[in-house]
């Protein structure tokens, strides 16, 4: 393999620098655009390579020392070298030109991102492997295990899980999800902070005194119940039925949770609630159809076809997506903005340190 000398451009979603060698893309971790480095080419394709970092000659001024030893090595983090004022602007910029060249999306209503309080020991979760006496996380690029001991961006009853997981005298192998908490074994948001400005900027953009909202995806409640004083009824819907009976307990009257594919729920009727005997029936006027709130919060797959299609045929007043995966998230608004207008798109750093990047669309129709 061959050593080349490159000037890194940009930083591609994912977390890789871009330099060019005649015009052909170079993808080299751990740099940030505007260094010169040296780098390794270890995979190359017709339009484009991959490199493995060798020497920075000339670092960025947002160059930091990590603070995991395992940086570099790991598969986790991606931009523990970055100061963190720049990792947000590195994010920012991904959301607008994913939006922009997926998305096909002008004049975007981007706002500034929402930072994290605590840059390192935020995570409520993490899930370690076990293969051979080895416990920890998968190497970068690789299905082999790296021995962790310690990771930095957990909370420290996270670690202490970890370190009691480690002191067994057998560990067997396969997967364990270590918690800050004793809870549901639900879905939830792993940066309890971000969470909570998520649903503070929610409700936010949500008017009062609404007659329906649908929570798609709604897990146990989260933004359901945190909206209910601002509507008359609400409906969340999810695919995990250990959700759903979590969000069921202590539930109000003007609250009803279905277990059920979020994609036939919502194309069965428009709005729907189920009566007393638990038949699904419409409630949906036109009046109050264009009165209805939609949240969704999709996996990292994004909507489907036939749910971005009974969605526009919902036609609800109020959209608000929540993405963990924006180039998704363009793919579908490029079709959503064909019957609904976006207000604004907000970034936020949900997974300081790493690639990954939470948005919330806005979209009215």
């Amino acid at each position: 393999m061959r050593i080349v000398d490159l000037k890194i451009e940009d930083i591609a979603f994912g977390g890789k620098g871009v330099g060019r060698e005649n015009g052909k893309a170079m993808f080299v971790p751990y740099t940030i655009e505007g260094e010169t480095v040296s780098a390794e080419i270890v995979r190359e394709k017709k339009q484009f390579a991959e490199a493995e970092l060798v020497d920075v000659n000339e670092s960025s001024l947002d160059r930091v020392t990590p603070e995991c030893s395992y940086f570099g090595r790991c598969g986790g983090c991606a931009y523990q070298h970055i100061a963190y004022e720049h990792q947000l602007a590195i994010k920012w910029r991904q959301v607008r030109d994913v939006l922009q060249r997926i998305g096909k999306l002008k004049d975007i209503p981007l706002r500034p991102i929402i930072p994290s309080p605590q840059h390192y020991g935020y995570r409520n979760r993490i899930t370690v492997h076990s293969q051979d006496g080895v416990i920890g996380f998968f190497r970068r690029d690789s299905h082999r295990l790296i021995d962790v001991e310690h990771c930095p961006i957990s909370r420290v009853d996270v670690n202490r899980a970890l370190a009691e997981l480690r002191a067994q005298q057998q560990v067997r192998d396969g997967h364990y999800t270590l918690r800050a908490s004793s809870g549901r074994r639900v879905f939830s948001q792993t940066n309890d902070a971000v969470a909570d400005a998520l649903r503070d900027l929610i409700d936010n953009l949500v008017a009062p005194d609404q007659p329906l909202l649908i929570d798609a995806y709604c897990g146990t409640g989260f933004f359901a119940k945190a909206l209910l004083d601002k509507f008359e009824r609400v409906i969340g819907i999810d695919w995990d039925r250990f959700a759903i009976a979590a969000a069921k307990e202590n539930a109000t009257e003007k609250e009803t949770y279905i277990a059920g594919d979020v994609e036939l729920e919502i194309a069965e009727v428009g709005a729907v609630h189920r009566t007393a005997h638990g038949r699904l029936r419409s409630i949906a006027s036109t009046f109050e159809r264009e009165r209805t709130t939609l949240i969704v919060d999709p996996p990292a797959t994004g909507l489907s076809a036939a749910l971005r299609k009974a969605i526009i045929d919902l036609a609800p007043a109020t959209l608000i997506y929540v993405s963990c995966n924006p180039p998704t998230l363009a793919r579908d608004l490029a079709d959503l903005v064909q019957t609904f207008t976006v207000e604004s798109v907000t970034p936020l750093d949900m997974f300081p340190q790493t690639a990954e990047i939470e948005v919330a669309a806005h979209l009215r129709l």
